[in-house]
């Protein structure tokens, strides 16, 4: 296994190593026969999330701030708050961001990122021979808990978005359109940083989630996952579901670590980002923003 994350950096048009906040503890864990026992009696479990939340809402935790943003490069200019009003390093974990720093794609025709993150697009679900690893298929009806509503993604397309604890950790709507409330699967909360998912892709079906869709006359029914993970003990909403929701409209936030938003369309629906679709042929990551554009409707 390599030693570097690498990913595309779309503004950049290069190549780029990820830095990962605790990079030798989840190599250990994911990597080494020796995590195994911890990754079972506790690291998985639902109460060492909520405990180590806890501990980055504590007012000592903000101690932690300063160096975070000097360490992963963190731009404070486009911070909505201040730093120092931030009361404890979760605060500042899901913190807003100017209007300006994320501006939502415009065209009616366009499909917008729902998160910031690195992101992975695969135009036909059911032609993708393997994720990370050959022979990692995607399983949708474990995804969705139910073969019924699994049927009409059988065909469509899939954009996995994987939230770093650097990035702006709140995640939006990707089309105009009425969503629902979301409906909880409940299971463990493995990570899933890219040393896990490569050993393993199930964990984005049996980690807990959140099922959401998203009817739009344009693009259908589209389907969204919020998949928690290692240290995310909860996902909180901050959009008042069920409801008309716009494109790039704020659908809630991840607590402090590492998360995923799965999206999925309908067949022929949606044409997916060339350069998305191009570095994941290659089961390479595409760094992009939030709002920034993902795909585009179909032309009928």
């Amino acid at each position: 296994m390599s030693e570097e994350i690498r990913y595309m950096h779309r503004y950049k048009g290069c190549m780029e190593t990820e830095l990962v906040l605790g990079d030798r503890w989840l190599k250990i864990i994911y990597a080494s026969p020796f995590g195994r026992l911890p990754l079972w009696l506790a690291i998985k479990r639902a109460w060492f999330s909520k405990w180590y939340g806890r501990k980055m809402s504590r007012p000592e935790s903000k101690s932690r701030i300063a160096p975070f943003i000097e360490e992963f490069q963190v731009d404070e200019e486009e911070l909505a708050e201040p730093v120092e009003t931030h009361g404890c390093f979760n605060d500042f974990f899901i913190r807003k961001l100017k209007k300006e720093a994320r501006p939502i794609c415009k065209g009616h025709d366009e499909i917008a990122f729902p998160a910031d993150g690195r992101h992975l697009g695969f135009q036909r679900i059911s032609e993708t021979s393997s994720i990370f690893v050959k022979g990692q298929n995607f399983d949708l009806p474990s995804l969705f808990g139910s073969q019924d509503l699994a049927k009409p993604y059988e065909k469509g397309s899939l954009v996995i978005s994987r939230l770093c604890p650097v990035d702006y950790h709140r995640f939006h709507f990707p089309v105009d359109g009425f969503a629902s409330k979301p409906d909880l699967i409940n299971g463990p909360l493995y990570s899933v940083n890219p040393i896990a998912l490569r050993k393993n892709i199930s964990i984005l079906w049996k980690n807990k989630r959140y099922l959401n869709f998203c009817d739009s006359p344009q693009v259908g029914r589209v389907a969204q996952f919020l998949v928690g993970a290692t240290c995310v003990g909860s996902v909180t909403l901050t959009a008042d579901l069920p409801c008309e929701v716009s494109k790039g409209e704020e659908f809630g936030y991840f607590s402090f670590g590492g998360s995923t938003v799965l999206t999925l369309f309908e067949e022929n629906k949606v044409a997916l980002s060339n350069d998305l679709l191009e570095c994941s042929s290659r089961c390479i990551e595409l760094y992009a923003r939030m709002g920034d554009e993902m795909g585009t409707l179909c032309q009928k």
